[in-house]
């Protein structure tokens, strides 16, 4: 039999939906600040996952600029109904207390590939939403609620439900509590499964930290009242920072071809000193039903596990691994690249037969205009490269590869020029918002790089060779690119301060390397 290996997405992808259609297992993740949004991924054995599409892919239908750190595109939920393929998310704008200004939509489509639909407006009252399609072909649209006049810092007081027209996606009536949460509390990614005459509320509670759990209650009927499970939780790594995965939860459950039952949840493998760097990851685990209408963990613990078996009448497994190169010829490909906060446009990213052209926008704190380009960090260890064409003039301009994670955590390895006009490369870094210029080094100004970073656990090393021989810039602790919602990031990035869009630079030949 085969084996799953946890967690089977590593890198960024957060607040798993594992659903199926006929042919396919499917993994639906949050993409917060990164485009396209949604990320779709397919098995066909539940061991090996690979990209397939995402769901937000039209710039009309998605606006991110402006958003908070870890806001925009939170808690998807999926599903396959009658034909059709069911999402719906939440677009965050604004998260400072006491509000939150949250936006649901549903999105559809016949095809996993798309077209998907224009995103359909639902509510604003919480988020990570879900919607539930019952036997009698009424729907049910639940959210995580917030209420702003709760004293705590978190003000997620519950779950909420709304009848919603299949069709039309009208709302129906009122909206009604159904669920106020138990003990820990930050009650949210609410979804209803049934099974053998009751309806299963499974949340995710504790927060999404190292008190992460998955909390189910049941009812017979829909509206409730919802029972909790007698022992909750389902899973957990609360209370254990010896387990390899922690913050487990926010989970979502499927009953394969074969009558299998499995769970995928949110995880992450922090290094040490608790340093997720490579953000929050998927996990797949196989549950099982009690004989009194419970769901437990197949293992017959509540935590998590680096591997477990696969289901039954799956494809042979085969080996899994990260690494990749692109000539950066041929377009940005969506299984690597993302754009941060907007949708990589012809008028400053353009790719043909001599390379990936970036025209430079604003500096790595904008939340309005980067023009940055970069893919997950998929491994703990990991060596990427990449060649680069480009010519400033001021210091105001630079280019070159970054480590990033947000506005105010990034590390910058970029050609510009000195206080004298000179040709340099730079490393800079920005840990919670205090800069440091960290090196520089003369280069023979032709214009022409190579950069390189190898990362190892929580140090990187960084390079660059402008033809006359490589040289080293530095080793820096890494492990400040962790935290938050999101993993880091490793990219191109072109920036002018002094004229937008004015210059550019070329890039070819960006390989990533899994070390270990």
């Amino acid at each position: 039999m085969s084996t799953i290996k946890n967690p089977v997405l590593t890198g960024f992808n957060p607040d798993p939906v594992l659903f199926r259609d006929e042919d396919h297992y499917y993994l639906v993740v949050s993409t917060f600040e990164w485009l396209p949004g949604v990320r779709i991924y397919s098995s066909t054995n539940m061991v090996n996952w690979h990209y397939e599409a995402s769901a937000l892919t039209e710039p009309a239908n998605v606006e991110l600029k402006g958003n908070p750190t870890g806001g925009s595109i939170w808690g998807p939920y999926a599903t396959y109904h009658n034909g059709t393929y069911y999402i719906v998310y939440t677009n965050v704008n604004q998260t400072r207390v006491p509000y939150k200004d949250v936006d649901n939509y549903i999105v559809t489509a016949k095809d996993i590939h798309g077209p998907w639909s224009k995103p359909v407006y639902i509510n604003s009252s919480g988020f990570d939403p879900s919607i539930f399609f019952d036997d009698d072909g009424k729907a049910y649209f639940l959210n995580e609620i917030w209420d702003y006049r709760m004293e705590t810092h978190n003000k997620s007081c519950g779950i909420v439900m709304q009848q919603i027209d299949p069709v039309s996606f009208d709302l129906i009536g009122e909206p009604k509590k159904l669920f106020d949460g138990t003990a820990p509390a930050k009650t949210e990614a609410p979804q209803i499964y049934k099974h053998g005459g009751y309806y299963y509320l499974f949340t995710a509670e504790g927060g999404t930290g190292i008190n992460h759990q998955e909390t189910i209650a049941r009812s017979k009927t829909i509206w409730g009242p919802y029972e909790v499970d007698p022992d909750t939780p389902l899973i957990t790594s609360k209370g254990h920072p010896e387990l390899p995965l922690q913050q487990s939860g926010h989970a979502s459950l499927i009953e394969t071809a074969e009558h299998e039952w499995y769970i995928a949840h949110l995880c992450t493998r922090p290094l040490p000193g608790n340093k997720p760097i490579l953000g929050r990851e998927t996990a797949i685990e196989p549950v099982e039903w009690t004989d009194d209408g419970w769901i437990r963990l197949t293992s017959g613990s509540k935590f998590p596990a680096l591997e477990v078996p696969a289901p039954k009448g799956g494809t042979p497994a085969e080996p899994v691994h990260h690494g990749f190169s692109d000539d950066l010829k041929h377009g940005i490909d969506p299984r690597y690249w993302n754009t941060y906060r907007q949708f990589a446009d012809p008028s400053w990213c353009h790719a043909d037969v001599n390379g990936l052209t970036i025209k430079a926008g604003q500096s790595p704190q904008s939340a309005f205009d980067q023009h940055l380009v970069a893919t997950r960090q998929y491994d703990f260890g990991v060596t990427a490269s990449v060649d680069m064409e480009y010519t400033p003039t001021t210091y105001l301009q630079l280019a070159g590869m970054t480590m990033y994670l947000d506005l105010s955590n990034y590390i910058l390895l970029m050609a510009t020029v000195d206080e004298d006009n000179q040709p340099v490369v730079v490393l800079q870094e920005e840990v919670a918002q205090e800069f440091k210029r960290v090196a520089s080094v003369k280069t023979n100004g032709k214009g022409h790089y190579h950069f390189r970073i190898k990362i190892d656990d929580t140090k990187a090393d960084f390079w660059v060779d402008d033809g006359d021989g490589e040289q080293h810039l530095g080793t820096l602790d890494v492990s400040f690119l962790s935290g938050g919602f999101t993993g880091d990031f490793i990219g191109m990035d072109a920036i002018d301060m002094h004229r937008r869009n004015h210059t550019q630079a070329r890039f070819t030949n960006f390989t990533y390397h899994a070390d270990h």
